[in-house]
């Protein structure tokens, strides 16, 4: 199989496997007493109050996205009358089946969280923190990230937000573009959207919208990149996070020709492009959703939403250049590497072939088979290349430094990496060792994030003070744009600290690395030679 071939099966099994990583999030706990009632554009929200911390959950931020509004631009939500009850979560945006959470196929889905302080009113002007969930834009919900513990701990105001996902949300399609001059980026649109709600209501709630910072994992990282790139976005922020993540993005014809092999698995197949948008707006959700589980989702450039490809923007500087903090895991590839459990020495060294083709050796020099190995070595080996070379998405290892380089040169941004390698994995799989693999610092800020198995209650002494450490970093950031806690690690802007970042570990152990010793622990003199993935 040739590297190009490799990297076209891996970009697919990307997302399938994103969607696999478990994140279920907890029932937020029963409200000690009733909270204040908040008036919003569109109609007053009533919330509950629970150990300190006020939230106000499945607030609509635009209308249901059903019919002929399915495939179009969000519209504006409807007013209601009296006093709205948001003590529980919205629906999910439509989605298959996942670690992520059940099946859904409720459209009625785009809704806000918000939590603050108890005690706080308008007129506070506390900075926010609004949160895009991952998972690979193709499921997973704003429930998942209850933002309690760091509006709890730092004194910020937490929001999430649902935003429409799979084919849903980013379908390209020739009838879409003509019909309203671009198409696949609705699910962007919509957190263009919410983050446009959180502009007119925060300060209803205590909120400074001057002082907003957008954070996001995964394909929530990759959202955050798009903000700083989208001409739309400019204004909605003004400080930004990217957690394990990248800058893809997809060219317009692309992302038609993707479509219109979907539109054809879903039955609508027509040379007349009207017959063919009418048949896709007329058809169940459960049948497209059916009919999407090949289906990738992205951002598709060459448009209004995004101009030119997302990382070539970046790489310019042509990109919202507000403060940044940027970081990774140590172990991004093992979550995705789970498919080689089992797997022997001839399965690693056909994946380096597929990887590396004429250069294979020069890997296995790096990565070699050993003398003595178990179920799980060929699992290990395949996350560590995964990881370093780019090969996931450009999540973590070069790919990582690369994407800080790149910001670091135009605007003040902060690297991290999460090195805690012993902590809960994110399934139990009796004798793998997830290291710090994809999605595995989460459950240290938000303790709702898990797969349906404990995570955070499996914290022992020195995960706890790495937990209560990190939600202070996160909270310093967003409060001021610099990620400066008092007894904690100084934390320098990478190039103002010559290529420092700060290594994330568990019992007070936490260090700056240089630019050097990063690059020796994930190889970077090999894979920064070797055009294994655009790493975008």
């Amino acid at each position: 199989m040739t590297a190009s071939r490799t990297r076209t099966a891996l970009g697919g099994a990307l997302i399938l496997s994103m969607t696999a990583v478990g994140l279920l999030s907890a029932t937020p706990s029963a409200a000690a007493s009733t909270a204040t009632v908040v008036s919003t554009d569109k109609g007053s929200v009533r919330g509950a109050v629970s150990h300190g911390v006020e939230r106000f959950v499945g607030i609509p931020y635009a209308a249901a996205p059903t019919g002929s509004l399915r495939w179009t631009p969000p519209r504006p939500a409807a007013r209601w009358p009296g006093v709205r009850e948001a003590t529980a979560f919205g629906n999910p945006c439509p989605v298959l089946p996942s670690g992520n959470g059940p099946r859904s196929e409720t459209e009625d889905c785009l809704d806000v969280n918000v939590w603050r302080p108890a005690g706080v009113r308008a007129g506070a002007r506390l900075p926010v923190h609004v949160f895009i969930h991952g998972g690979g834009l193709t499921n997973g919900s704003g429930a998942q990230n209850d933002e309690s513990k760091l509006v709890r701990e730092t004194g910020v105001i937490g929001v999430s937000l649902n935003y429409r996902l799979g084919v849903f949300g980013f379908l390209g399609l020739p009838a879409l573009t003509k019909e309203g001059g671009e198409s696949g980026n609705y699910g962007f649109m919509d957190q263009q959207a919410a983050l446009r709600w959180v502009q007119r209501n925060i300060a209803a709630f205590g909120g400074n919208p001057a002082a907003v910072t957008v954070d996001g994992e995964s394909a929530g990282g990759w959202s955050v990149c798009g903000h700083l790139v989208s001409p739309g976005s400019r204004g909605l922020f003004a400080r930004a996070v990217i957690q394990s993540g990248s800058c893809p993005s997809v060219p317009e014809a692309q992302a038609e020709t993707a479509g219109t092999a979907f539109a054809r698995q879903a039955g609508c197949d027509s040379t007349d492009l009207a017959a063919v948008l009418g048949c896709l707006r007329s058809t169940s959700v459960g049948a497209l959703l059916d009919a999407s589980r090949t289906f990738s989702a992205g951002f598709v450039d060459g448009t209004p939403t995004f101009p030119v490809n997302v990382r070539q923007a970046v790489d310019s500087g042509h990109f919202t250049r507000v403060t940044l903090l940027v970081g990774a895991n140590r172990d991004e590839g093992r979550t995705f590497a789970q498919g080689y459990i089992g797997a022997g020495k001839e399965a690693y060294l056909a994946f380096v072939q597929g990887v590396a083709g004429d250069r294979a050796d020069e890997v296995l020099a790096r990565y070699p088979w050993p003398e003595t190995s178990d179920a799980y070595t060929a699992a290990y080996l395949v996350g560590a290349i995964m990881t370093d070379s780019g090969l996931v998405g450009g999540i973590g290892g070069c790919g990582q430094r690369s994407l800080v380089h790149a910001f670091g040169r135009y605007t003040p941004t902060y690297s991290y990496e999460f090195d805690h390698r012993t902590g809960p994995g994110l399934t139990q799989i009796p004798g793998y060792v997830w290291g710090a693999g994809h999605a595995a610092e989460l459950a240290y800020i938000w303790p709702s994030f898990d797969n349906g198995t404990p995570i955070a209650p499996l914290f022992n002494a020195a995960e706890r003070r790495l937990a209560r450490e990190m939600t202070q970093y996160w909270g310093a950031f967003t409060r001021t744009g610099r990620p400066h806690v008092v007894r904690q690690n100084a934390w320098p802007a990478y190039h103002s600290g010559k290529g420092l970042t700060l290594s994330l570990r568990a019992g007070g152990r936490s260090a700056l690395i240089d630019d050097a010793q990063y690059s020796a622990e994930h190889q970077c003199s090999l894979w920064d030679t070797m055009a294994v993935t655009d790493r975008s």
